[in-house]
């Protein structure tokens, strides 16, 4: 049985801050596996999410078999569809958009998923998934037809986290999308994390090692990084989670 999610636990208990590495397939070429799961295992990274929002069919699979070669990290998919379910991962964000009212978002994708998933050794983790808007449409709102909250009616985005684990999620995620204008700002972080008993992740608009840094200072226990890598792969040189 993997253990994704106790590890997970096992590691903010004991204090520990996590750092994941996103991968979107269909932005991310094959070939180039080696070399940057290479300077991943050398970083401070400890979890590595595959997924994108609108990804051909085979590609997450063919990546996750790629990139399980070459690390030992935990690899754990991050799906905008059905289609990027593999058994090759370790575990699955069972992503519920709890931001959104499409119920396509909230259980459709979920119901159409359940007979891929039966039999296969995929550690399943139900996750909240709010998208909080960060300053220009990103491609989450655009396939979910779904508009972010509203990064100022705070309480509204501490309401809809809270009402997640209270339906049962392990794990709520604050995202602001890839190639985000505003990364979620540090009162949201704190507003949320202070009602919150299960793991937080924040997502979205982190491109310097000052706002990763400040985004655990204001409690997020899993910062995503995506778009900072693509841009600049030395990112994580020097870094240091605290």
């Amino acid at each position: 049985m993997k253990t994704v999610y106790k590890d997970i636990i096992t590691a903010i208990d004991s204090g520990k801050k996590l750092l994941a590495v996103l991968i979107d397939p269909d932005k991310f070429a094959v070939e180039s596996v080696p070399e940057f799961i290479t300077k991943v295992n050398a970083s401070v990274a400890t979890h590595i999410f595959v997924g994108g929002s609108a990804v051909e069919d085979d590609a997450t699979h063919i990546l996750v078999e790629a990139i399980k070669t070459y690390t030992s990290l935990p690899v754990v998919l991050f799906p905008g569809d059905v289609t990027q379910i593999t058994e090759k991962a370790d575990a699955l964000l069972f992503l519920s958009l709890i931001s959104g009212r499409n119920p396509e978002y909230l259980i459709g994708k979920h119901v159409a998923s359940v007979s891929k998933l039966h039999g296969l050794d995929l550690e399943v983790i139900p996750t909240g998934y709010l998208l909080i808007e960060n300053g220009k449409e990103t491609a989450v709102q655009r396939v979910t037809e779904t508009n972010p909250m509203l990064r100022a009616d705070i309480q509204k985005i501490v309401d809809t986290a809270k009402a997640g684990e209270l339906l049962g999620m392990k794990l709520i995620y604050l995202e602001a999308g890839s190639g985000a204008v505003h990364p979620i700002t540090s009162e949201i972080i704190t507003s949320v994390k202070t009602e919150l008993n299960i793991p937080l992740i924040v997502g979205g608009g982190i491109r310097s090692k000052e706002q990763l840094q400040l985004a655990y200072n204001s409690g997020a226990d899993m910062v995503v990084i995506g778009t900072a890598l693509e841009e600049d792969e030395s990112f994580f040189n020097n870094v240091a989670i605290s």
